[in-house]
């Protein structure tokens, strides 16, 4: 049983085709095809059940599956503990961030300090949903993440790096602009624009409308905290962001925001890694940089008020 045949494995598995699987390990189907016979010839049984537009995992696959895993995460930390042996400035470091808005503006600088350290250093960024990115991380195709908190898996441990609290938001022409609160059956029926669902703070504004007994009239779904900002500026509905985080917008008067009444809902974004898992020098120096940096935000935002 070779490496190379359980990353073909895993790729086949979780892309649900051969010829996506091949995509992702970067071979032939030919070659992906073969390597999944080798290996079906050495467990003894098919893994793979064919069907004319996917393929399906047998109880052998799925008895495989999470062993396979396993075994490819353990496999990456051996290589990424041997690759210290050439020095301290090498490392691989895969990133993924689930908030555009902290990904552009303080990302860049501590990625430039961990260049500073770390200046062979292979580094990758991606995007996507908190829940996503955890399941990266569970999969091994990530190493680090920025989510929203929490996170309910016991595989996954983190740390807080910067807590707000999620107001209502609405154009400075709002016939309630003067208002300081705003009911739960009020603003769900408001023109509102929320962010996508899978993150932690959709799921908490649903869970607050449901406790509500309401429905919101949900107008527009945005990836994008700072699109949601823009569309509320245009004065195209009502919205939610973090009291510190949209306080500028408030300062300059192209907002306004209301206290929600009887929600208590605080936005945390952390970093997510394996419980347990090898935590390289890379690693480290990035969560250090990644506090030091938010903890300067947090004392510019207190400068500001």
């Amino acid at each position: 049983m070779e490496i190379r045949q359980l990353k073909a494995f895993l790729a086949i598995a979780e892309a649900k085709t051969f010829t996506a699987g091949a995509r992702r390990v970067n071979i032939t189907q030919a070659a992906i095809s073969m390597q999944i016979r080798q290996l079906e010839d050495e467990v003894g049984l098919p893994i793979f059940t064919r069907t004319p537009r996917r393929v399906i995992l047998t109880e052998a696959g799925e008895c495989l599956l999470e062993r396979a895993r396993k075994i490819l995460r353990e496999h990456d930390s051996a290589l990424a503990e041997i690759a210290e042996l050439g020095g301290v400035e090498h490392g691989r470091l895969r990133i993924g961030s689930a908030s555009a808005m902290f990904a552009t503006q303080q990302l860049p600088g501590i990625l430039k300090g961990i260049r500073e350290k770390f200046p062979n250093a292979e580094i990758t960024v991606n995007s996507g949903t908190s829940l996503t990115l955890v399941d990266k991380i569970m999969h091994g195709e990530i190493d680090i993440a920025f989510v929203s908190l929490p996170v309910e898996n016991s595989s996954i441990t983190t740390d807080l790096l910067f807590s707000d609290e999620i107001v209502a938001i609405a154009h400075p022409g709002h016939a309630r602009a003067n208002e300081k609160f705003i009911s739960a059956a009020t603003l769900a029926g408001e023109k509102l624009i929320l962010g996508e669902r899978g993150g932690n703070t959709r799921r908490m504004i649903d869970d607050f409308f449901n406790a509500a007994n309401v429905r919101p009239n949900i107008i527009m779904e945005l990836s994008r905290q700072s699109a949601i900002n823009q569309m509320v500026e245009d004065n195209h509905g009502v919205g939610t962001g973090g009291a510190k985080t949209i306080a500028n917008e408030i300062r300059e008067g192209r907002l306004i925001s209301w206290m929600i009444e009887g929600a208590e809902i605080n936005w945390e974004l952390g970093l997510a890694r394996l419980r347990g898992g090898y935590f390289s020098p890379i690693g480290k120096e990035f969560v250090r940089l990644c506090k030091e940096s938010f903890t300067e935000r947090e004392k510019g935002l207190k400068a500001r008020r």
